[in-house]
């Protein structure tokens, strides 16, 4: 399996040899010198990505670094960060989740269900792609397999220790009108993951990788015969292909019909966390607004860099706000924010918390992990970013990923300027104002809005991060 455009070798690397991936070579020591530009590692190869152009920088001065010392009664190291927290109302043991696979190809696989196993044994959330009863079923066949997204559920639940993690199961239009989340929310083979607090529904609205668009994957003539009357199946390929494109309603909303849809959901599956997934559109800040306010633990945000198993190539380079911009327009989260595209290594995530995230999801780089390593190759490389979130979060003078402010994010696009701009929309909305407080008692009682300035930037005071997960 290849990523095109991917630091595909980076990801196998850690994938194959862990932490001791992010260092030089171990045998280069005493026989060279290092320092800028030195590094080999695709991860760092020039970018036009802003969010990895992007730098961490340390202060001189850190106070926070003293009220370890005195806690602990010695010199903190970076071991002492700690990496634990609270991802759309799971525990999770690091600021990662497992991204969305859907009914794609490789997302319905053995790859797939290899990474669910390990994400299990991590203790993070996993969340599981649209159109996979539609596509796969869900009642167990005669011949006694396992439908895939069955499977993949058990093999997570199976690998976990029962507390840390979670299952975040995606809707779209075609899976409502399987009645997905209703089939989740009463089988009896789910009833732990409900008992625990582990389950959870996602409201997908859209993607990084085709913002506007429902998933599409290709199949052959006669699965094309035989989804034909769920899906669109449209012949783009030729005549005489033996393929078909199958594609999925992207699915219409509103300011009010999300506001419903996430008190529909709070209201019909109160066990269940409700997470919603929002595309990089040039409303993001309303839209994880919305959600928030009308009750969603979390705001998935997928930026224009994330991946997937197929989409029109004018999508893949010319649709949607880099991920980067995303955090930009959002400003100070007022809910659990997480992000998605392009992370597979330590610095990138780090940005991404400092900038307001609560953790970062691995797509196309824990499917390479595990196309590398079936066994260990996910949790080899979830260990090699946990090791440098330790390094870089205690370089910054903190111990917790929730310390981190977007002070610590400097742009070396305009390094003067904030990393907030305020959000465009304020005032738009039919519903609420962007200091209305009053509608949701959800809402933030100290949203304000943020002061107009240039982005991205370095902000001339620090923000906290972070909100109630």
């Amino acid at each position: 399996m290849g990523a095109a455009g991917f630091p595909e070798d980076e990801v196998r690397a850690r994938a194959r040899a862990g932490t001791a991936a992010v260092s030089p070579p171990v045998d280069a020591y005493g026989n060279a010198l290092f320092g800028a530009g030195s590094r080999t590692s695709e991860a760092h190869a020039p970018s036009a990505d802003a969010l990895d152009r992007a730098r961490l920088v340390p202060p001189v001065f850190m106070p926070q670094r003293l009220e370890k010392l005195v806690e602990l009664g010695r010199e903190p190291v970076y071991d002492d960060v700690d990496l634990r927290t609270r991802v759309g109302g799971f525990a999770s043991s690091l600021p990662l989740f497992l991204s969305a696979f859907g009914s794609t190809r490789v997302g319905s696989g053995d790859l797939a269900l290899a990474a669910s196993v390990q994400a299990g044994r991590l203790g993070i959330p996993m969340v599981l792609g649209e159109n996979m009863v539609p596509v796969h079923g869900y009642a167990t066949p005669a011949d006694g397999t396992l439908p895939a997204l069955t499977a993949r559920i058990r093999a997570y639940a199976d690998a976990s220790d029962g507390a840390s993690g979670g299952v975040v199961v995606q809707q779209s239009t075609e899976d409502a009108d399987a009645e997905v989340w209703n089939l989740l929310y009463s089988d009896p083979a789910l009833r732990p993951l409900v008992d625990s607090g582990r389950l959870g529904f996602e409201l997908k609205i859209g993607q990084g990788a085709k913002p506007g668009l429902g998933g599409m994957t290709v199949v052959d003539r006669d699965a094309a015969d035989r989804l034909s009357d769920a899906f669109a199946v449209r012949d783009v390929f030729g005549a005489s292909a033996p393929a078909r494109l199958r594609c999925a309603t992207p699915g219409t909303f509103t300011e009010e019909i999300v506001r419903q849809q996430v008190r529909f959901m709070r209201n019909n599956f109160p066990r269940a966390r409700v997470w919603v997934k929002l595309p990089p559109g040039r409303d993001v800040a309303l839209a994880a607004r919305t959600a928030w306010r009308a009750g969603a633990d979390a705001v998935t945000v997928d930026g224009a860099e994330g991946g997937t198993g197929w989409a029109p190539r004018a999508f893949l380079d010319q649709v949607g706000l880099p991920l980067a911009e995303c955090l930009r327009r959002i400003g100070p989260p007022e809910g659990c924010l997480l992000v998605t595209g392009r992370f597979h290594e330590g610095g990138r995530t780090v940005r991404a918390l400092a900038l307001g995230a609560r953790a970062a999801g691995l797509g196309r780089a824990a499917l390479l992990a595990v196309d590398e390593d079936p066994e260990h190759g996910l949790v080899r490389l979830a260990g090699s970013i946990a090791l440098e979130c330790r390094l870089l979060v205690s370089a910054l003078g903190k111990y917790a990923p929730a310390a981190l402010t977007a002070e610590d994010v400097w742009w070396p696009d305009s390094p003067a300027a904030t990393a907030y701009a305020p959000p465009t929309d304020t005032g738009t909305s039919a519903y609420a104002s962007a200091t209305d407080t009053s509608t949701s008692p959800y809402a933030s009682a100290t949203d304000t809005a943020i002061p107009a300035v240039a982005a991205p930037g370095r902000p001339s005071l620090p923000q906290r991060v972070g909100g109630p997960a």
